[in-house]
This record gives C-alpha cells, sequence and structure tokens, in this order.
C-alpha cells in the first residue's frame, strides 16, 4: 500500500493525502475523514517519502544522467544543481551510460540514499516497451520522479520538455522557406527527443509536397565526438544523395557539415547552409558560427526544479510542462 494507492481508493489528489499525514489545516474536514478511514482501513503507515513531502523534508534530490561528457546533459545537471541549491537542496549524481540494465541498477542505488525526488535527465531513460519503463514505474511509488526533456504518463510521474517535433517542424519549413528543399538530416540517436525530431522533419517536408522524406534522412552510427569523423560520413552520403541544406540533431554533427563544407571548398551557407541543434558553446566555435535550435534548457530546468518543490510541498502541480524552441540565426544560413 502507497502513498498513490491511497489517493485512489480515497478518491483525491496524491498532494490531498500528503496534507492530511502532514497534518495540514487546508483540507475540508469531510476529506480529511474519507482518507483517514481508508489509511486506518489498510493500516498505512507514512514512509519517508511521505512525511518528506511536508515538513520533514530530506532536502535531498538524486540526479540520474546517461552521460555526463555529452553537451546538453552536462549543462542540464549544472543548471539542476544550480537551481536545487538555490532552493535549499543538495543533490547526488549518478551517469548510468545506455544500458536498462545499469539504469535500473543506479535508479535503485540513488534511491536508497534517502531522496526526496528523482530526476531523470534526458529522454534515453523513456523506452518503447511496458517492460523498459518498468522501473520508472516502481521507482515512482516511493518518490516524484521527474522528466527532462521527455514524457511519460504515469502517476507522480511529472514531465518538463521541449516541444522537439514542433519545433523541428517550424525549423526544417524556414529552411524550405529560404529556397531550400533538398535538405539532409543527420541524426545520431533514436531517444524520445530524437524520434520526435524526425517527426517534425518528415512533416515539414510532406507539407511542401516533398515525397519520401526517409530519404533525406541519415543515421550516424559512430562516436559523435569526433567533428572529422562526422565530415567524412557526409562526405559519403553527399555521393549519394544532393543536398543544398542540412539539419542536425545536435551542433556536433552540425560543426561536421561545416568541416565538411570547408574540405570540399563549399562556400556556408551559399553553397550549403546548415543548422544545428541545442545552441550550445559549439555554436561561436566554427567559423560561420552556427544557427541553431535553442531548447531553453535553462528555462525547462527552472520549471523542472518548481515543479519539484511543489510536488514536495503537498501543492497540484502540473503533470507536463511544454515549451517550445527558438531558431537562433547565426552566419551558417541566409534565411
Amino acid at each position: 500500500m502507497t502513498i498513490y494507492d491511497i489517493s485512489q481508493k480515497a478518491g483525491v489528489s496524491i498532494a490531498t493525502v500528503s496534507r492530511v499525514i502532514n497534518g495540514s489545516d487546508k483540507v475540508k474536514p469531510s476529506t480529511r475523514q474519507k482518507v483517514s478511514d481508508v489509511i486506518e482501513k489498510y493500516g498505512y503507515t507514512p514512509n519517508a517519502f511521505a512525511r518528506g513531502m511536508g515538513l520533514q523534508s530530506l532536502h535531498t534530490a538524486g540526479i540520474l544522467c546517461a552521460d555526463s561528457s555529452d553537451l546538453f546533459l552536462a549543462k542540464a545537471v549544472f543548471y539542476l544543481e544550480q537551481e536545487l541549491q538555490a532552493n535549499g537542496y543538495e543533490s547526488l549524481l549518478c551517469c548510468t551510460g545506455y544500458n536498462l540494465d545499469l539504469k535500473k541498477n543506479y535508479l535503485d542505488l540513488i534511491l536508497s540514499k534517502k531522496i526526496d525526488g528523482l530526476i531523470l535527465v534526458g529522454s534515453h531513460f523513456i523506452g518503447t516497451t511496458e517492460e523498459e519503463n518498468q522501473y520508472i514505474k516502481d521507482g515512482s511509488d516511493r518518490v516524484p520522479i521527474m522528466l527532462l526533456n521527455a514524457a511519460f504518463d504515469y502517476p507522480n510521474v511529472y514531465c518538463t520538455l521541449c516541444d522537439d517535433e514542433t519545433t523541428m517542424f517550424e525549423t526544417t519549413k524556414s529552411m524550405i522557406s529560404g529556397g531550400i528543399r533538398d535538405i539532409l538530416y543527420l541524426y545520431n540517436i533514436r531517444s524520445y527527443s530524437g524520434i520526435k525530431k524526425i517527426a517534425g522533419f518528415q512533416r515539414a517536408l510532406q507539407s511542401f509536397g516533398i515525397d519520401e522524406p526517409q530519404n533525406y534522412m541519415r543515421y550516424y552510427p559512430y562516436d559523435s565526438s569526433d567533428a572529422n569523423r562526422i565530415a567524412a560520413f557526409i562526405e559519403k552520403t553527399a555521393k549519394e544523395l544532393h543536398f543544398q541544406g542540412m539539419i542536425a540533431a545536435d551542433d556536433l554533427l552540425a560543426v561536421g557539415g561545416i568541416k565538411y563544407a570547408q574540405k570540399h571548398n563549399l562556400i556556408v551557407p551559399k553553397d550549403l547552409s546548415v543548422i544545428g541543434y541545442n545552441n550550445s558553446i559549439l555554436t561561436t566555435c566554427c567559423t560561420p558560427e552556427l544557427t541553431s535550435v535553442d531548447n531553453r534548457l535553462e528555462t525547462l530546468t527552472h520549471q523542472l526544479v518548481q515543479t519539484l518543490l511543489g510536488v514536495l510541498a503537498g501543492e497540484e502541480m502540473p503533470k507536463m510542462s511544454v515549451f517550445s524552441g527558438k531558431l537562433i540565426k547565426r552566419g551558417s544560413t541566409y534565411f
């Protein structure tokens, strides 16, 4: 029996159960009695998490990150730790890698540290099957779980994300409207976010009557930290696919596109327009500077922490907060 079972049997929210457990006076007597009756009937004993939602908070949040060398994930962890500290919370960080079993093991490990809430950084933590996501469901029975840049509908799971599909749709439309119809889409991940970006790219091409958009997409299967290898991959792709524009799923892939252009004496953006994603520090480290999508990471992390704090305080908080990305135009495009 968990706090979520109590809320369902009493027909009230988790926050209301928390208020009753913590003796809040912000509950109607009739509602308090209804919750108390269920608690008494099932012999429920509040655990550390349930008490932590009130005044006895442990003031510690767990953070799971797949890869701390990834620019997007590393920046996200930085923003999260800063936001948590500013609100009086400490954080515990574990880097899990991408293997499902390791993710499960690290989730169990960090939950054993008696944290108040758990933050999963990045969309890699969401799988495509129910079995792959069971560990998240199990974890949410113990603490509130906050997902950054992924969506998963389950009790006590809260999501804060960029609308990557719509953002990629608008980004691709802007390139096509600028007169470029032959566009290479280069991607290296098939995560929740990655799938949404692909959907946005395909939808944009179809909206302009460009058939079989999958023919314009290429999956980069190697280590994406080597821009020269990315450039070589694009060079090979150019032998089988004509393109005047390139949109990449992240900025490093896009930098590889600029390197490819320079190697073949193509002028960016006259001969090849390039757009990246994430608006990372790499955008100003190449020539010309890179046009990129700002996925509002600082805003996302701020909202995620505020949602977590609200949940721990027993407040009703949105299950999903979605923000739109913005194209930041620089020298690698002319439109």
